[in-house]
């Protein structure tokens, strides 16, 4: 048994998270929460698309959110299947609706006692956070950002260690712009601030268990890109819930309604709104600029 103060340590276990294994943990931690869990018995949850939320939304409606804007090989891409609905979802009292089309409305009767979840694409080491916006104001859920973060709900920022970006949040939504790109892989996007609490893998392990978590190490191959390790310490009983937590994650998938994961092409719906995008314009890389 190790001593520290007058704390006694006497179990540590190394853990590495995928991305995606990453996200179910954070979906775990957040729904433990007790201003989760009331907030759906006698309030409202909102939430709002990506794979994180989505993750949440499992656990919390029984349901994956549709996935409209991601990150792939390709750069900066929309769903391919823009028809699908499903990317923001209303939890009243625990009954799921979709509110896509609504969503204005409904954050605008959101209270203290609700809750907001939602994702981020870029963090910093002070806990700022940012979203990406690659349609013209952000679509419906970037002209609802101000409702979300202005009408007293209480907003949970669900965001993976893999979006740490090095310096500051402030400096990245500066150089950042969806006018100002003259070539993107994918769509040019710009960055908007959002404000709340927010929860990694770090603070999702802590809370699905009284440990200690420290990140010791980032990045892998052969699947384990972006993966991020984590040394756990605490009371044995402790440390083995938050093992058991990770077990059931391992070699999970993405989260987020299937067809909407494809992405999108070259001619397809939403083509038209997408800036400066390389493969809008049938070319594979870039041109003497």
């Amino acid at each position: 048994m190790i001593k520290t103060g007058e704390a006694s340590i006497d179990t540590r276990i190394q853990v590495t998270l995928t991305v995606a294994e990453g996200k179910r943990v954070i979906a775990a931690g957040i729904a433990s929460l007790p201003e989760v869990k009331n907030a759906l018995q006698n309030g409202k949850v909102l939430l709002k698309g990506g794979t994180t939320v989505s993750a949440i939304a499992e656990i919390l409606a029984g349901q994956p959110l549709k996935i409209s804007g991601r990150f792939s090989p390709r750069g900066a891409k929309g769903t391919r299947h823009t028809e699908i609905t499903g990317h923001s979802i209303l939890l009243d009292h625990g009954q799921p609706e979709v509110v896509d089309k609504t969503l204005k409305e409904v954050v605008d009767s959101f209270g203290r006692e609700d809750i907001i979840l939602i994702g981020a694409n870029a963090i910093d080491t002070d806990g700022n956070a940012a979203m990406c916006i690659g349609a013209s104001l952000g679509g419906i859920p970037g002209e609802a950002l101000s409702g979300m973060l202005g009408h007293g709900a209480k907003v949970i920022i669900a965001c993976g260690l893999e979006k740490l970006i090095p310096g500051k949040i402030r400096e990245a939504i500066i150089q950042a712009g969806r006018n100002t790109v003259d070539e993107a892989h994918g769509m040019a996007f710009g960055l908007v601030p959002i404000f709340g609490e927010l929860i990694t893998e770090r603070e999702a392990l802590m809370t699905l268990g009284k440990v200690s978590c420290t990140v010791i190490a980032k990045g892998g191959i052969d699947g384990a890109e972006g993966s991020t390790t984590f040394l756990i310490a605490g009371d044995s009983s402790e440390v083995q819930k938050v093992a058991t937590h990770i077990n059931q994650v391992k070699g999970c998938q993405e989260s987020g309604i299937p067809e909407s994961l494809q992405e999108c092409e070259p001619g397809g719906r939403s083509c038209g709104t997408h800036k400066s995008c390389l493969y809008r314009r049938h070319r594979s890389g870039f041109t003497t600029i």
